[in-house]
């Protein structure tokens, strides 16, 4: 079967040294380390590992699981064991999804660098690959498992085997004749050529089949002005549909005659209704199509919290790692919680508990590293600071250093400004989220101060700048410039108690006022304090206190909780309150097993950056996921204009007019190549049922399902129909869940994929779909038509 790929395999020296097998170190942790036996597949997609080689081999990855593979010194397990094994002997295998990496270490600096060349070149091969040759190497993967004896051919014992592997349930006398049909060297076995026409015998669309015919005169081809009513009638696609249906042409007929005569062969049709073109997403809204110049306030960020976890919040592993994996997955706000540490270095860990610890200038160079790998937006550090005066400035110092130009340690123009500046201006910068001792505008006071008065004295600059224990979290707005409101805070306890003090102008600032107890060194360091521009973090206390008191660069954050009691008694003014400042939602304490909640509930009143346990897979982070989809995966999506209008009366619990309800109708046709739920119980067949969620407002969340189809999980069909009534479809997202039916428990989890409803195309569409982890399953889809209509009836609002 590998002679489907093999002409266009990148095959090289270093792949055939990997087809011949290595003898490597398995790296797991400090003491797990272990020999093990690797080899590549001769069909150059998977590998094998034994305990030695000639031993009992058992798959150990497949190629198109590998995101990409790093060097030894840019492992923290590697590099903690420099001492035993020499770091250029060392790689790491890389994952998509959540899977663990992979450490090995090789005999000699030319084995590693020959399996971390080789790896790259299959990665990126499989990477650039197109639909054919996806479908190619998943033939190639079934064959080399069904054909048991490795002969090169099948048997029908090995079909019949290889049918319950793919999840079809399937009349023998029926099979067999799919088997002699296919068998066209009359040998009794199938060659890897002969599997081909017998897999496209077992997938033969009829459904698809059907609307082809629906649309085509003769039954045989779709003439240019017969695609165009098809995309016009049943795909939506309006004036352009005429220009849109010869691209599709050109890019999905197969034959050149028919390119030329600007027909499609059902093989093109079924290769456009498979393709990106035909998927549920619309494919504009897929690159960067939003308008990046607004401020930051006006934007749904990707944030993340605790990001150092990779596991629980207890007892869990801090690791760069999080960081790396967040930033690749698209998070634009990390959180960092700092603690002192030995030798003068602040560390990195989950305060109070067993979770292990990172230097913090391991964390900062991890982020200058693949903070824009992604995407060329902003990062917010959101800094949880407990460190004392001295770690603070090292703190500082670090962050000055390693990550340089990309920090952001001044306004942009060094001017005064009036509202946050937008992702563009922000573009590659990293943002310093935290505390503060003075307001922007004295900060920018105090430089130009500075420059006038570098002639002066070093004495006169050391008193002027004298440490104080003031430092500033509150101040009126404009319009009430008469009263300042000054915190004390005690360095000792934490959190930190406060008592406030009003002090009326033109008293002289305070030197150094003591509480009980208190040292004579202030909380925040000015060093750190001065890296803090536009995220200056602040207590919440009300929402009239806040247009009142705060600026538009002062954020708060709000627990879980504390943001669900403020929906309930004051959204409307939440949603205002979101128009101008930015917010932070975070987990709640009590979820020490790094489960989220729904982000929706939070981003239904304009909250921007609510943040996950991104480690932890499921229901949330699917929606999440889904939101975040669009936009080039860039981290920002721009809120509706509802959620950035200052004045805005939009209440997510009481929504009023203009919102006009929508009929969203959703017919589950077909599935195609569902995936079984256990691998290892070969004679296990799926019942597979649809689940269609939407997430939303709370009168728009609502779900249906489909019946089950026993038995087939290759090819089932249901042909039903679902209908919802959605009020606001701007917030609203999508799920669709495929399960496998269990009568006496609880249905198992499939694959699914949600998305928003802004990015839905409507008619005939595949859904292509993701496991649990957020990775392809690819080719198990689902095959929907979609319609929305004007609801016709009043509106209960």
């Amino acid at each position: 079967m590998a002679s489907l790929l093999q002409d266009r395999l990148p095959i090289n020296q270093d792949v055939l040294l990997m087809q011949k097998g290595t003898l490597m170190r398995k790296v797991r942790s400090k003491i797990w380390k272990r020999l093990r036996y690797f080899r590549l597949q001769q069909d150059c997609m998977t590998v094998w590992h034994a305990r030695q080689a000639g031993g009992k081999a058992k798959p150990s990855f497949s190629i198109s699981d590998v995101e990409t593979v790093r060097k030894g010194d840019e492992s923290e397990l590697l590099r903690s064991l420099a001492e035993e094994f020499p770091l250029e002997q060392g790689f790491t295998v890389v994952f998509h999804g959540r899977r663990s990496n992979l450490d090995l270490v090789a005999n000699s600096p030319e084995e590693a660098q020959t399996w971390m060349q080789g790896l790259q070149i299959l990665v990126d091969f499989v990477t650039n690959m197109d639909q054919q040759e996806r479908l190619d190497q998943w033939l190639s993967d079934w064959f080399q498992r069904g054909d048991k004896n490795q002969d090169g051919r099948m048997n029908f014992q090995e079909v019949q085997r290889l049918l319950h592997l793919m999840n079809v349930e399937m009349d023998q006398e029926y099979a067999f004749q799919l088997f002699q049909a296919a068998d066209g060297s009359h040998s009794d076995t199938l060659e890897a050529k002969e599997f081909t026409e017998f897999y496209k015998a077992l997938t033969k669309r009829t459904e698809v089949q059907e609307l082809f015919e629906n649309f085509s005169a003769d039954g045989q081809k779709l003439t240019l002005l017969e695609f165009v009513d098809f995309l016009r009638e049943e795909q939506k696609e309006g004036d352009h549909a005429p220009d849109l249906a010869l691209e599709l042409i050109d890019c999905y007929e197969p034959s050149e005659s028919g390119k030329l005569r600007h027909v499609l062969s059902m093989d093109g049709f079924l290769g456009y209704l498979c393709s990106k073109d035909g998927d549920i997403f619309k494919p504009t809204y897929l690159p960067i199509y939003q308008d990046m110049t607004q401020p930051l306030n006006h934007y749904y960020i990707n944030s993340s919290h605790n990001t150092y976890l990779v596991g629980d919040q207890l007892c869990g592993q801090s690791s760069v790692e999080g960081y790396i994996r967040a930033l690749k997955r698209g998070c634009r706000c990390l959180e960092v919680d700092i603690w002192d540490g030995p030798n003068g270095e602040p560390i990195v860990y989950h305060g109070h508990t067993l979770t292990t610890r990172i230097p913090f200038k391991e964390v900062v160079a991890t982020v200058a590293q693949y903070a824009f790998q992604t995407s060329d937006y902003p990062v917010i550090l959101s800094l949880e600071n407990h460190c004392s005066w001295e770690q603070q400035e090292i703190m500082a110092q670090h962050l000055t250093e390693i990550l340089g130009e990309q920090l952001l340690s001044t306004t942009l123009d060094g001017l005064l400004p009036t509202q946050l500046p937008s992702p563009e201006e922000l573009r590659r910068k990293i943002l310093v989220k935290g505390k503060k001792l003075k307001t922007l505008e004295e900060d920018l006071e105090e430089e130009e101060e500075e420059e006038e008065l570098e002639s002066e004295s070093v004495e006169e600059q050391e008193t002027e700048l004298e440490p104080e224990t003031e430092f500033e979290t509150q101040r009126l707005s404009p319009r009430s410039m008469d009263k300042k409101e000054k915190v004390l805070m005690c360095p000792l306890l934490c959190p930190p108690i406060c008592c406030q003090i009003m002090i009326q102008p033109p008293l002289p600032k305070l030197k150094s006022p003591l509480l009980p107890k208190q040292k004579s060194t202030p909380i925040i360091c000015p060093a750190l304090s001065a890296l803090v521009v536009y995220m200056k973090s602040v207590s919440f206390h009300s929402f009239t206190h806040s247009k009142e008191h705060y600026r538009f660069y002062e954020l708060s954050s709000f627990s879980e909780a504390k943001a669900k009691r403020l929906i309930k008694e004051a959204g409307n003014e939440f949603v205002q309150h979101n128009a101008w400042q930015l917010s932070r939602v975070y987990p709640s304490g009590l979820r020490t097993d790094s489960s989220n909640y729904n982000p929706l509930e939070f981003w239904n009143v304009g909250c921007q950056m609510v943040a996950m346990n991104v480690q932890t897979a499921g229901l949330e982070m699917d929606i999440y996921d889904g939101l975040f989809r669009q936009n080039g995966g860039c981290g920002y999506v721009l809120k509706p204009d509802f959620l950035r209008d200052t004045q805005s009366s939009f209440h997510p619990e009481r929504p009023i007019s203009p919102f006009k309800t929508k009929m969203l109708l959703v017919q589950v046709i077909s599935g195609q190549q569902l995936p079984k739920v256990d691998e290892t119980k070969e004679r296990a067949i799926v019942d597979p049922l649809v689940r269609v969620e939407i997430f939303g407002i709370r009168p728009d969340t609502s779900w249906q399902e489909t019946n089950y189809v026993e038995n087939n999980g290759f090819n089932p069909h249901w042909g039903q129909t679902l209908c919802f009534r959605v009020l606001v479809p701007e917030l609203a997202l999508l799920r669709f869940v495929v399960q496998d039916y269990n009568w006496t428990s609880r249905n198992d989890f499939v694959g699914q994929y949600t998305l928003p409803w802004t990015c839905m195309q409507q008619g005939y569409r595949h859904i292509h779909l993701l496991s649990k982890d957020g990775t392809s399953l690819h080719p198990a889809s689902i095959f929907v038509y979609i319609c929305i209509r004007e609801d016709l009836e009043v509106d209960e609002s």
